[in-house]
């Protein structure tokens, strides 16, 4: 019995990083794609960052929503100063959204108006890809 609980032990011990590694890949590829979503942002182009989001994203709202929201939230920020990376969280499940892939991102960010929390949340679509399926700035 001893033997059998040993090798439970060490097998879990062997899948543990395997998970961790493909966890720590998964929020690499999520931030990277945030990135260049924010990128987006940044420079107004808010039409083609909904076009890059998720299709859970596109089907919660029109492009032309999206467009008025972010001028709206965004707007009276001014340009972005500075953006640094604060917090990255993986996840299976959040409120209000099927069960996945997620990574929730944070940013300490510093516009021409204020400081902000800007929070983006990529998921991995069916084909695998990471896409952005939320932003809030706060």
């Amino acid at each position: 019995m001893r033997f059998a609980a040993a090798i439970l032990l060490s097998t879990a011990v062997l899948v543990h990083p395997a998970r961790a590694q493909d966890t720590a890949a998964a929020t690499q590829a999520a931030t990277k794609v945030a990135e260049t979503w924010l990128t987006l942002t940044d420079t107004g182009n808010y039409a083609e960052s909904w076009k890059q989001g998720a299709a859970l994203f596109r089907g919660a709202v029109t492009q032309e929503r999206w467009a008025e929201a972010l001028r709206a939230a965004r707007g009276p920020l001014g340009a972005v100063k500075s953006r640094m990376l604060a917090r990255t969280q993986y996840t299976r499940t959040l409120p209000n959204a099927p069960e996945g892939e997620y990574v929730v991102i944070q940013y300490q960010t510093e516009f021409a108006g204020r400081s902000a929390t800007e929070t983006v949340v990529p998921m991995r679509e069916a084909d695998g890809s990471w896409r952005v399926s939320g932003y809030v700035v706060q």
